[in-house]
């Protein structure tokens, strides 16, 4: 990135206080990356482990499964799957709160006896596969933040700092080589006073 400049002091101090901004922000930004790594980590885990408990939960009742061509999908909706925000190293996330069912009215006596067992286990893996799915965008959102927070620290390491560096740098060479110049012309200036008053 080419920063633009003017060689002259005013230029140098706006580059100077550019610098200096982004030389303080540099740590934050860079604890914010490693908070939002952490993050990731986290959610990525607990989705994982949500994952295996539902993987648990189908295979230990892979038996009964059969029976659920008799299970009238009906008698069981999701009526409001409750979900709050919470801001992490500045990110809004979902936070799962939990889920609620309706269960419809059914008789005990004209369904099977396994039915309030399989409604019950119904709700729990819908539960598990629900609170998954939030933990996953939670991880989609947190992932997106810290690549964006990386980006971040890389073109204030890479580019800006260095670039800000550079420009100071050569506004102060050329300055020096300014003022050098003028010191010279004066000492010209000066030795050839002296010469024309020795000459008169």
């Amino acid at each position: 990135m080419a920063i633009k400049f003017q060689y002259n002091k005013t230029s140098l101090q706006q580059l100077e206080k550019s610098l200096k901004v982004r030389v303080k922000a540099l740590p934050t930004i860079k604890n914010k990356e490693s908070a939002l790594r952490l993050e990731v980590k986290k959610a990525k885990n607990e989705a994982k482990r949500l994952d295996q408990e539902f993987e648990r939960m189908i295979r230990e009742n892979e038996e009964i499964m059969v029976l659920y061509g008799e299970y009238n999908a009906d008698l069981l909706e999701v009526v409001d799957v409750k979900v709050s925000a919470k801001k992490i190293a500045g990110v809004p996330t979902p936070v799962f709160e939990g889920v609620e069912f309706n269960i419809k009215p059914y008789s005990l006596f004209n369904n099977p006896a396994w039915l309030p067992e399989g409604i019950e286990m119904v709700r729990q893996i819908a539960s598990i596969g629900l609170e998954r799915e939030i933990f996953v965008r939670k991880t989609e959102l947190l992932e997106y933040a810290r690549k964006k927070t990386t980006q971040k620290v890389n073109l204030f390491e890479k580019v800006h700092i260095p670039g800000y560096q550079d420009a100071i740098r050569k506004i102060k060479r050329f300055m020096e080589d300014e003022e050098n110049l003028s010191k010279a012309a004066q000492k010209i200036v000066k030795a050839r006073q002296e010469t024309k008053e020795d000459a008169a």
